[in-house]
């Protein structure tokens, strides 16, 4: 069995960039967003599912999904949002079982925005959270997706809150710098530890 560290934290927060330093460190990273997007790729059935139910205006031009017209939909409607939920969350759970379990690293990192939320905690035996200022959240969202502070508030609103999260920590990083290199010293002290835990 392969042992799973399971990385959360708002929108914003910098999950990417702390699971690349880990990765760099040759452990291997499996990203809830990554299989998210490969699940509602062209050509899966599941895409076909999303297009009859929401009309053809969530389906670009080239035939991919049209992932701001389908996210206005659904933080529009909760209903639509539930239904959506209920399709892709068990196939992306499955994907991220399996892709943890073939993992060839002495550990590997499961990186989920909402692993709290979905009650993911359980696929892991560890849990680290990357923690920063709502305010910096929202800063970082806008200027990265060009978004609105209004729809990135509304992201956050439907997030567990920050302090649900940090319940949730076996470790936390203090993403709140704007220099990754204050965080990486922290990181590479948890790849020491994964490490020693993996093998224990």
């Amino acid at each position: 069995m392969t042992y799973i560290v399971g990385v959360t934290g708002g929108i914003g927060s910098g999950k990417t960039t702390v699971a690349n330093v880990f990765a760099e460190q040759g452990i291997t990273v499996v990203d809830a967003d990554v299989i998210a997007r490969e699940v509602v790729a062209v050509g899966e059935p599941v895409l076909d599912a999303i297009g009859a139910y929401f009309g053809p205006e969530v389906i670009a031009e080239d035939g991919s999904l049209n992932r701001a017209e389908l996210r206005q939909r659904i933080f529009a409607s909760s209903a639509h949002r539930h239904w959506l939920e209920a399709l892709l969350h068990p196939l992306i759970r499955e994907r991220m079982i399996k892709d943890c379990q073939l993992a060839p690293s002495a550990y590997c990192l499961l990186v989920v925005p909402l692993l709290v939320e979905n009650k993911l905690t359980e696929l892991c035996d560890r849990v680290l959270v990357i923690d920063v200022e709502p305010e910096l959240q929202i800063a970082r969202t806008t200027a990265r997706d060009k978004t609105s502070e209004e729809q990135v508030k509304a992201i956050m609103d439907s997030q567990a809150s920050r302090e649900d999260r940090l319940a949730a920590a076996d470790d936390i990083i203090d993403n709140n710098s704007q220099d990754i290199n204050q965080a990486k010293a922290a990181i590479l002290q948890l790849h020491k530890q994964y490490l020693a835990l993996a093998k224990a």
